[in-house]
């Protein structure tokens, strides 16, 4: 397993696409988050409303360039056919979508965390008097909200097996699951569909938020899972 983790860790940090994904989702989160601050409206009373989630908005664009990176940790071997490499030098397949998971947790949980107290940052720069009511507190749930997308993806490209099928699922249940939502007339489907989307879950309403981020994690796992056996039950 340390031979798998000191490979994959190479990989990540000699090959420049990671570092840019990396960045653009820092980039993304913070810039997005000002953008939501800035116009927020506040009175001589304060400025209302929820201004932690506010000052938050931004990791829902963040969360794609995460997503992007982990799907292509996997494929871009397959694309390459580095794969091949890969599983002889760590014949244990299992051990080496394990070793992907804990660096690309450890990447992102790092990045997620300068996102996220970027964006707080902003939003106490951008709105007056709120340094109160923006709590750092709130830093450890879209943290993990990114790691548990990160892994969500790299499950479904470890299935999938290809760059663009991979992503376009990925973001599909990002961001066309939450929109569907709002094309359905019954009101009941509307809250599944809102429940179930990776994206509504993990950031808040419907769900409480720790709720939500159950359900990610679920999705999460379930996409781990169901990769790890693809990955151990057919050929290279």
């Amino acid at each position: 397993m340390t031979r798998a983790l000191h490979a994959e860790w190479t990989k990540l940090r000699t090959v420049p696409g990671p570092l840019w994904l990396l960045l653009g989702a820092v980039a993304a989160t913070v810039a997005l988050s000002a953008g939501a601050a800035s116009v927020v409206r506040c009175t001589s009373a304060g400025c209302g409303g929820d201004l932690t989630g506010v000052s938050l908005v931004g990791v829902r664009l963040g969360q794609a360039p995460v997503a992007v990176l982990a799907v292509l940790v996997i494929t871009g071997e397959y694309g390459s056919g580095m794969i091949r490499t890969t599983l002889t030098a760590v014949p244990r397949r299992a051990a080496v979508l394990a070793a992907k998971a804990v660096i690309l947790t450890g990447a992102v949980a790092v990045t997620g965390t300068v996102a996220v107290l970027g964006s707080l940052l902003a939003g106490r720069a951008i709105l007056p008097g709120a340094g109160g009511d923006l709590t750092d507190g709130a830093v450890a749930g879209p943290v993990l909200h990114l790691v548990l997308i990160a892994l969500l993806g790299l499950g479904i490209a470890t299935a999938v097996r290809d760059s663009a099928t991979g992503i376009g699922i990925v973001l599909g249940l990002l961001y066309v699951v939450p929109l569907l939502s709002l094309a359905v007339g019954d009101p009941h489907w509307q809250r599944v569909l809102r429940r179930i989307a990776p994206m509504s879950a993990g950031l808040g309403p419907p769900l409480s938020p720790w709720a939500g981020l159950g359900a990610t994690a679920g999705w999460a796992a379930a996409a781990l899972l169901a990769g790890g056996l693809l990955l151990c039950g057919r050929d290279a």
